[in-house]
């Protein structure tokens, strides 16, 4: 696929139901372990009233759209603003939605439009991606 064949308004989507295992295996590569994402009694304490999940797991997941669909391979992620709005929990499930907002095909760069929701469809992160997109 070229640039020339994306249109403003594609977009694709990925989803994926948030695990305690899931939690524990981001803290295991990034190294963050707050309390408020592993401890039930200090999350309990908190503005959240329990565990929640790390706001750049949630958000990896628009990598996952981005590497994967849209553009897919050959997308190389340039830069990514994120806003997060509202919590995520063990047992939510996230669906990440990448959007084509502007293409520029003389420098080969999609530029996204980012969100996550809930499976309430609640908007938890939103934000715009700049993706150069070279495939092999």
């Amino acid at each position: 696929m070229t640039i020339a064949e994306f249109s403003v308004g594609r977009s694709a989507s990925f989803s994926k139901t948030i695990t305690a295992e899931d939690i524990d295996a981001f803290a295991s590569i990034c190294g963050d372990r707050n309390p408020i994402h592993f401890d039930e009694e200090y999350a309990a304490k908190t503005r959240f009233g329990r565990r929640i999940a790390h706001g750049l797991l949630t958000a990896s997941f628009i990598s996952t759209v981005i590497g994967m669909h849209l553009p897919g391979p050959g997308a190389i992620y340039l830069s990514q603003e994120l806003n997060f709005l509202k919590p995520v929990f063990i047992g939510d499930t996230v669906t990440a939605k990448a959007t084509v907002t502007s293409i520029n095909t003389e420098k080969r760069i999609l530029t996204l439009a980012t969100e996550c929701t809930n499976q309430n469809n609640e908007v938890v992160v939103k934000g715009e991606a700049k993706i150069l997109y070279e495939p092999v």
